[in-house]
């Protein structure tokens, strides 16, 4: 695992260095949206409503909306400027571990110390276990402070991230108001269903259905050849370029044989006229020897 986040555990004073990892990891199917004729993919541009022009990313700032349709503009040094706390997770106090529900909880990171902080991390995870509470703290996260809690799975001391009170809904419901006629032999059977079929936790005997007959159904598409090649008439079309390309050279090479027998022809001729020529001379001069003599 890679550590997304590094700071220490405040207690006053005192503080235990930790490096954050995230416990939890989305298994999302890849699912995309892409063309039905040439299975392409189709992407989404970043096009702004008022001109209707594609923005590229450096003409990109933050904009917050106020009443009235106007938009502040805020840089990134201007947001960097503005007060964060320091990369400590200060504890403001403890609960007993019941009291707080964990629809509170946004995200989960496990906390490992630094090692001349693994006595007192140890120290500090048994003292929350014993009593049996968590830890209440607060934290900067991606440039934004943050409400979280400190709990222990497996020793290992776990920071979970939470939303703040105006992010927490209230639900409100008709039948939450409705007088419900339960009758007392009713909800003893319903109670003793619930504690017959009660056992240990155990996420391995809760398999991803749909996770496997999807990748079943993905696997019979492939195994049918029921698969469209995206790149298919890119691929066809760099085929005949690659083919015109090879016969153009061809045609060079053939080219450049023609002229070399060309000039292999034309070299042998003119030596075949030059050895003719030096016969020639060659009998003339035997000639006037023979008639001087």
């Amino acid at each position: 695992m890679r550590a997304v986040w590094t700071g220490t555990i405040g207690f006053g004073s005192y503080a235990i260095p930790v490096k954050a990892y995230s416990a939890t990891e989305e298994r999302e199917i890849p699912l995309h949206q892409v063309h039905e004729t040439d299975g392409g993919r189709v992407r989404v541009k970043r096009v702004c409503e008022v001109d209707g022009a594609e923005v590229p990313p450096e003409e990109m700032i933050r904009g917050y909306p106020v009443p009235g349709g106007d938009v502040v503009l805020l840089s990134d040094h201007e947001l960097a400027s503005l007060p964060m706390p320091g990369r400590t997770i200060a504890i403001r106090g403890f609960a007993p571990v019941p009291d707080v529900d964990p629809l509170w909880f946004a995200k989960s990171y496990y906390l490992e110390p630094e090692p001349a902080g693994t006595k007192p991390y140890v120290l500090f995870s048994e003292a929350l276990q014993q009593s049996g509470r968590l830890a209440l703290v607060t934290v900067a996260l991606r440039r934004r402070e943050t409400l979280g809690a400190l709990r222990v799975r497996d020793q290992v001391i776990v920071l979970e991230t939470m939303r703040w009170p105006d992010e927490v809904r209230t639900p409100d419901f008709p039948f939450q108001h409705a007088d419900v006629d339960i009758r007392p032999g009713e909800l003893r059977r319903a109670v003793n269903l619930v504690e017959e079929l009660t056992g240990e936790f155990d996420p391995g005997r809760y398999p991803d259905r749909y996770r496997e007959a999807f990748q079943a159904l993905v696997q019979a598409k492939i195994d049918g050849a029921e698969v469209v090649q995206p790149t298919a008439a890119e691929q066809a079309e760099g085929v005949t370029r690659l083919l015109a390309a090879l016969q153009e050279s061809a045609a060079e090479a053939e080219d450049e044989r023609n002229a070399a027998v060309t000039k292999a022809k034309a070299a042998a001729s003119r030596a075949a006229k030059a050895r003719s020529t030096a016969k020639r001379a060659a009998t003339r001069s035997r000639g006037r020897t023979k008639a001087s003599g």
